[in-house]
C-alpha cells in the first residue's frame, strides 16, 4: 500500500496554493516551478480538483486558481479523493475476493488500517498543514536570529 504520486503532488499543489491564495490567483505555472511538478500534471489534477469543487479557476490575464473552500474545510482525504486515489491496503480492493475468489484472512486486518488511514486524512485540513508551514517558518527565523546573536558576542 502506498500512496502514488497522483495524490503526493495533489496535496503538494493545494497546499501551494493555500500558502500563496488570498486575493490573486495563483498560476498553476507558478506552483510547477515552486514544486518542480510538471505544468501538465498539474493541469490534469486541478481539473479533477475543480469538478469536486474544491478550486475555482479565473482565466484570462492575471488567471489563475484560487480555493473554493476555507482552508479548514478542505482535508487531506477531500483532494486525495478528488484525483480518483485509493489508499488500499488489501489485495482485493475491498471486494473480498483476495485468494481464490474468496475472503483472505487477514481482511479485516487490511479494511480496518484503511479505515484509520481516512480517519486521520479525514482530520487533517490545510489550514493544519499551513499553520504547520508557519511554525517551521518561526522556527527557521528564530534560529537564525539565535546564531546572529551567537556570532556577535
Amino acid at each position: 500500500m502506498r500512496l502514488t504520486t497522483k495524490g503526493r503532488f495533489a496535496v503538494t499543489a493545494m497546499l501551494d496554493l493555500a500558502l500563496r491564495g488570498g486575493k490573486n490567483p495563483v498560476t498553476l505555472a507558478g506552483i510547477s516551478e515552486r514544486q518542480d511538478i510538471s505544468l501538465s500534471y498539474l493541469e490534469q489534477l486541478f481539473s479533477r480538483l475543480r469538478r469536486h469543487e474544491l478550486v475555482e479557476s479565473v482565466r484570462g490575464p492575471g488567471g489563475g486558481y484560487y480555493l473554493a473552500r476555507s482552508l479548514g474545510d478542505v482535508s487531506v482525504a477531500d483532494i486525495i479523493r478528488a484525483v480518483d486515489e485509493p489508499i488500499d491496503a488489501t489485495q482485493c480492493g475491498g471486494k473480498e475476493n483476495c485468494r481464490d475468489e474468496h475472503r483472505c484472512l487477514t481482511h479485516d486486518l487490511w479494511m480496518g488500517l484503511n479505515n484509520h488511514i481516512y480517519d486521520y486524512l479525514e482530520n487533517v485540513t490545510l489550514a493544519s498543514l499551513v499553520a504547520r508551514q508557519d511554525e517551521c517558518k518561526d522556527k527557521v527565523l528564530q534560529d537564525r536570529r539565535a546564531s546572529k546573536m551567537t556570532l556577535a558576542a
